[in-house]
């Protein structure tokens, strides 16, 4: 199975430069895994905005309810010119499919960036996001978006891969302006987004039906923003045990009855989050093969990002956020 390159956006500091402001760079085993298969951006915000390598922190101030990037040991304050930044690159990365950006970060930190109540004033008074990664979320609120931190949650990385390839297949998807396209598509993430969000599933059905004869780029202008918010949802264990149940009864006459048990046992240690997603469907999949089973072969639920990202050594807890 082939799969379209998805165009992520990835802080520089992740392995592309060392650009931080310690003058050091951060090389990420997911980053590096990432490379063979994606096509990349890496902006660095405070190097893009003139600031030296190494240089002196910068940290975010909340006074009076207005946000504040202040460089405590000179004094200087690079809010304007920050915001500046802002609106010129974020129209420029529309065609991303996800980001992947350094935790912790002022700039690019996307929860876990320490507050401060004024410029004064040396105690954290809370968490928030950097300047770039509050205009992220804000400005690509469907798409993939973590820090490198998260990603070593199993979990969360399976969510990420799933957004990413599949957003990439959708723009060049897109890119064909071809109704069967759309309609073949549709019909190969159904289970995919009935795992995600069965609401949406039903609206991007009706879409696809066209009653109204609509153009097909007018089609795609609206399948595609509500394919993406699907997606950002992530699959509850629920609905996935559901679609692996609904999956099953296409074997119900070729599987024995220790198959079936031992393939009940995986989906409930699935649903207690003692194994991976990937750890169960890798069992449907040796079916598929075996019965020649084409409708389910063409789910992209099944491999919906290269199987050599399933790899990665899981470092975190496999539980949902």
């Amino acid at each position: 199975m082939s799969f379209a390159r998805p165009l992520l956006v990835i802080s520089r500091c992740l392995g592309f430069e060392a650009c931080r402001y310690n003058g050091i760079g951060l090389p990420n085993d997911i980053v590096n895994q990432l490379l063979p298969f994606v096509d990349v951006l890496t902006p660095c915000p405070e190097s893009d905005i003139g600031m030296p390598t190494p240089r002196e922190p910068i940290r975010v101030v909340v006074e009076k309810g207005e946000r504040i990037l202040y460089q405590p040991e000179t004094g200087k304050e690079f809010t304007k010119i920050m915001n500046a930044y802002l609106k010129r690159i974020l129209p420029s990365l529309n065609q991303a499919d996800g980001f992947l950006l350094k935790s912790r970060s002022p700039s690019c930190g996307l929860w876990d960036v320490k507050q401060y109540p004024a410029r004064d004033n040396n105690n954290v008074n809370g968490k928030t996001a950097g300047f770039f990664g509050l205009a992220v979320k804000e400005h690509f609120p469907h798409h993939a978006v973590e820090d490198e931190g998260r990603l070593t949650n199993f979990t969360l990385r399976e969510r990420y891969f799933t957004q990413i390839f599949q957003s990439a297949a959708f723009r060049a998807m897109a890119a064909r302006r071809s109704m069967k396209d759309l309609v073949d598509f549709h019909s190969q993430t159904k289970l995919l987004v009935m795992a995600t969000n069965q609401s949406a599933q039903k609206q991007l059905g009706r879409l696809v039906a066209n009653p109204d004869k609509r153009p097909v780029e007018q089609v795609l202008a609206d399948y595609g923003p509500l394919f993406q918010k699907a997606l950002s949802k992530g699959a509850t264990r629920g609905r996935v045990v559901n679609v692996l149940m609904h999956a099953l009864g296409y074997f119900k006459t070729v599987l024995s009855a220790k198959e079936k048990a031992h393939f009940l046992d995986l989906m409930e240690d699935y649903r207690e989050q003692r194994i991976p997603l990937s750890a169960v469907t890798s069992v449907v999949k040796s079916w598929i093969e075996r019965t020649d089973e084409e409708y389910l072969r063409q789910q992209v639920f099944f491999q919906p990002y290269p199987p050599e990202l399933a790899a990665i050594s899981d470092s975190g807890k496999g539980r949902d956020y």
